[in-house]
């Protein structure tokens, strides 16, 4: 496939814009630390120099270089010791973490040197923390046009995101873009603050609303856009949630300044030049010193391959977090099969050659199957030529749509598709590829139905090693010690990037080559580790029998009601239009509302209102913050702010939506990826159907725009109270199992156990209160958590864990249990044998520990609920298939299945469907899936 067809492949913008990555050192030092074994300079002396995190560092670095070849600008940022405002703005800030071990505090000038060695600008900044540092670095290259990379493993960062600042954690895998800020926490970036406010910070002793967790926050900023509006309508939020902010009203301007990153810090004295970034360039790596480093420290292998010229291929896609459990050996060199590869590529433009090689893929056992396309849209792709493999190193291009003066002459493309079409359908010729669903689309673009994919490597990876990169490039590095040529190389970047129908034949059969081969030698490295593992294989096995249902909802596709969005997009607009007539009347004057100049004259100028804060410059600024804050006694700025959201709402679904539809199929074509949640959960985009707000009447009115098409209707399926039953099932707990194998309201059950009632007897308010237990226990919720949820304190919440404990001892038994298993194999597995991998389950860092606990009891519930719903699609999809049925399946969200179906297959589908999905495994609780049925999405709920 064309490189960046591949979604796990690291892709940089179609822009040609300059790259500044900023590293938070002061995270991944830690994060390396508890990550790494006790490795030390000397492996028979225990008492000499620790180094583990030192190798991290390096890891954690290369992988980043790697994955950003381009960048221009680098810098690692570290806090300096000593106090900072924020101690003396808070005395207790930080007040309960832990000291530095001294194995890491020996290393933090070993890796302040080997930094800098590698070619990155340190630095410390007295007095300013690191996440200070970053914010200010982070906005002075945004405004200068630059992509702003981040990597951190810290959350508080989010708040920084913009379109053109990322944050990017090389440990696990995972980006917070705007959409994925939004898929994790549920509120916009530029509401993550104000998300951080009402959270607190446990780890840095930040107090927060009591009562209030993740998703009242969430909630609240949903309806209410901002914390100064949520408090502005304190008086008016119900219950504990809303007295515990009203007592807190008087804390949240502190514990707003205490969170807030600053993006002004004076660094004039350690960035020369400042807005200007040359100081922190790229460096040339001092190969000479770095070597001798290494031997000091005892990084035999990676002195010796910087002085052979050839870099470590340890430190090479290798991140420090990425170990499979303690028995891993994460330093060793590829596997003997990753030796070199003599490589035999053709080039396919006679009918003499072509026969040759299909002779040879029809004789085959397995072969690599590649395509070289005209579009990244999956629907609209064509192909420009095909590669092939037999073996390692062993592969055949035919190009198929070659232009320009050089092009040779090609076989034809509709005689060669004619000819290799039933050897592509036929089910018992195996095949391989790496993402196999983007090429089943390409070829039913052609007309052909690929049958016999019987390997995916990106499905192989995501399987075996969730928490690492799944790119075809990255696993080659990693597994076989190989490289080769990228999309990039052939194609250029940005404006002058040009199609790959204009490259040179003979670079780009090397290009296409590489990609079926380097394929088929990946498989052979990680398939014999699935085989070897029963589980793994059938977890495998899973997700390739999903992709395929996947390819099929996809290319069915969902109907748009274009006219209702336009209908809603209107009163929008109207809605829009007006605020705006009203900004201009308050102003006494017209001007740009998304102008942050003509807004500032207006303010500061014309209307003389007060000044928050400034920009970097020195400027007064008009950022999100300030006019929450001057909305509070302006009209001007409140009117401004209501524009932005809901022209962000028009913009984003409204108008955007009725954009996506195909112009051939009258339908929307979502992207379901498999390979990135670490939990197994489907993730959709182009657009994202599974982040549509439902928060506001503006959102939920989007899904009635799903429909079905004349004489169907919409059907939702959705499992019931899932995670609770998987709860029940793990911890073999009599009483819990007794509440769902009798069809119990298990909320009132457990009330009943809990308060030692009947149930006809339990209020509803103990109801309430049983159901926060119930939830809250399986996300590992604490006493001191129980208590602010439920708005008691803590001696009666830790009396209600206890009687909880007393009444379902199977489920302590269970965490217990499960957290000791985590702690000695470094994961926690599914019902089905899916492993979750848990890098800080043994970290000396408490609260790290802590969060670490909580995602290994967690972690298997919602795992299997992602298999579960991927068991009920293969068997729908069966079923629907073996009756011959004109129902399909159109979206999956979460643990929800959506359906368009026939009028009059309706009852046979509300009848089946919930059969079928509470039939998938045999749990020992009974699975219940519930349906809905309506013209639209919204109404199917």
């Amino acid at each position: 496939m064309t490189a960046s067809a591949d979604p796990s492949a690291d892709s940089p913008d179609a822009d040609v814009r300059p790259t500044l990555l900023l590293v938070d050192g002061s995270s991944y030092l830690y994060r390396a630390f508890h990550a790494m074994p006790d490795l030390r300079a000397d492996p028979g002396d225990p008492a000499s120099q620790p180094t583990g995190a030192i190798r991290g560092m390096i890891n954690m670095l290369g992988a980043l270089r790697k994955d950003y070849p381009d960048a221009q600008y680098a810098a690692c940022i570290f806090d300096a010791p000593g106090r900072t405002f924020r101690d003396d703005l808070y005395p207790d800030y930080k007040a309960h973490r832990a000291p530095m071990p001294d194995d890491l505090r020996s290393q933090i000038e070993p890796i302040h040197e080997v930094v800098r060695l590698l070619g990155w600008t340190v630095l410390t900044v007295p007095s300013v923390e690191a996440d200070d540092v970053i914010g200010t670095l982070a906005r002075a290259g945004e405004a200068q046009g630059m992509d702003v990379i981040v990597s951190s493993g810290d959350k508080d960062l989010a708040q920084l995101v913009t379109p053109r600042i990322t944050i990017i954690d090389t440990m696990t895998g995972k980006r917070r873009d705007e959409a994925g800020v939004q898929a994790e926490f549920g509120v916009a970036a530029s509401q993550m603050l104000d998300y951080q406010v009402l959270l607190g910070d446990a780890i840095d002793n930040v107090p927060g609303v009591d009562k209030v967790g993740p998703k009242t926050a969430a909630k609240w900023l949903n309806e209410h856009g901002s914390l100064d509006a949520i408090v502005a309508n304190a008086d008016q939020i119900k219950g504990a949630a809303g007295e515990s902010l009203r007592r807190a009203l008087d804390w949240l301007p502190k514990g707003r300044e205490l969170l807030k990153i600053r993006t002004d810090c004076d660094l004039a004295e350690h960035v020369v030049g400042l807005p200007a970034l040359d100081s922190v360039a790229v460096g040339t790596q001092d190969t000479t010193t770095l070597a001798a480093f290494y031997e000091k420290y005892g990084f035999k292998t990676l002195a010796k391959a910087l002085v052979s010229g050839g870099g470590s291929k340890a430190a090479r896609g290798r991140s420090a977090a990425a170990a499979d459990g303690p028995a891993v050996d994460l330093f060793t060199d590829p596997p003997p099969l990753s030796g070199d590869v003599k490589l035999d590529y053709e080039i396919i433009l006679t009918w003499e050659a072509f026969d040759t090689w299909l002779a040879q893929v029809n004789a085959a056992e397995l072969t690599g199957l590649d395509t070289e396309t005209t579009s990244l849209d999956e629907m609209r792709a064509r192909i420009v030529g095909l590669s092939l493999s037999t073996a390692p190193g062993r592969a055949a291009y035919i190009p198929l749509a070659h232009a320009g003066p050089d092009a040779p002459a090609q076989l034809p493309i509709d005689e060669v598709l004619a000819r290799l079409k039933p050897w592509l359908e036929d089910g018992s010729k195996s095949k391989l590829g790496q993402h196999v669903k983007y090429d089943q689309h390409v070829f039913a673009n052609h007309g052909i139905r690929v049958a016999g994919y019987a390997h995916d490597t990106m499905l192989q990876s995501y399987v075996l090693e969730v928490h690492r990169p799944h790119g075809l490039a990255s696993l080659a590095e990693r597994h076989l010690g190989r490289t080769g040529l990228t999309y990039e190389d052939l194609c250029g970047k940005g404006a002058h990037q040009i199609p790959f129908a204009q490259v040179p034949v003979e670079r780009a059969a090397q290009y296409a080559c590489e990609d079926a081969e380097q394929t088929l030698h990946v498989h052979q490295a990680l398939w014999p580790r699935l085989e070897a593992d029963g589980r793994l294989r059938g977890i495998y096995e899973l997700e390739m029998a999903t992709s395929d249902v996947l390819f099929q909802i996809e290319r069915h596709g969902v109907l748009i009601d274009s006219a209702e969005l336009a209908a809603q997009s209107h009163a929008l607009g109207q809605r829009i239009l007006q605020l705006e007539q009203e900004a201009h009347e308050l102003a006494g004057q017209p001007f740009n509302l998304g102008s942050p100049k003509q807004i500032g004259e207006i303010f500061f100028d014309k209307l003389g209102l007060p000044v928050v804060k400034k920009t970097a410059t020195g400027k007064p600024s008009t950022d999100e913050e300030v006019l929450e804050k001057l909305a509070e006694d302006y009209p001007l700025p409140a009117r401004i702010l209501e524009h932005r959201g809901l022209s962000k709402l028009k913009g984003t679904y409204t108008d955007k939506l009725p954009l996506m539809v195909n112009p051939d199929t009258g339908r929307v074509h979502t992207h379901y990826a498999q390979a990135v949640a670490v939990t197994g959960r489907l993730s959709s985009n182009d657009p994202n159907l599974q982040n549509i707000p439902i928060r506001t009447p503006e959102g939920r009115r989007i899904r009635e725009a799903f429909i079905a098409a004349p004489g169907h209707v919409i059907v939702s399926a959705d499992y019931s109270q899932i995670e609770l039953r998987i709860m029940a099932h793990l911890s073999d707990d009599e009483a819990l199992m007794t509440a769902f194998t009798e069809g119990l309201d298990v909320h009132r059950a457990t009330a009943a156990e809990v308060f030692g009632l009947a149930p006809d007897q339990v209020s509803s308010e103990q109801r309430r209160y049983a159901k926060v237990i119930n939830f809250g226990l399986i996300y590992g919720m604490s006493s001191f958590g129980l208590a602010k949820a439920l708005g008691i304190d803590n001696t009666a919440a830790r009396n209600y864990i206890e009687r909880y404990f007393d009444r379902y001892p199977g489920v302590k038994r269970y965490m217990d249990e499960t957290k000791l298993l985590a702690k000695a194999k470094g994961y926690v597995e599914t019902v089905f044998g899916r492993r979750l991998y848990l890098p800080e389950i043994n970290s000396p860092n408490g609260p790290r520990r802590a969060g670490a606990e909580r995602a290994a009891i967690n972690a298997p519930m919602q795992g299997t609920a992602a298999d579960l719903i991927k068991k009920s699609m293969l068997a729908v999809q069966h079923s629907l298939q073996k009756e011959q049925r004109a129902t399909r399946m159109v979206m999956q969200v979460h643990d929800e299945l959506v359906l368009e179906v026939p009028e009059g297959e309706v009852d046979w589908v509300k009848a089946e469907v919930p059969r079928l999905m509470a039939g998938v495994a045999e749990l020992k609780v009974p699975l219940l899936a519930e349906v809905g049925v309506g013209p639209n999405w919204e109404q199917a709920h």
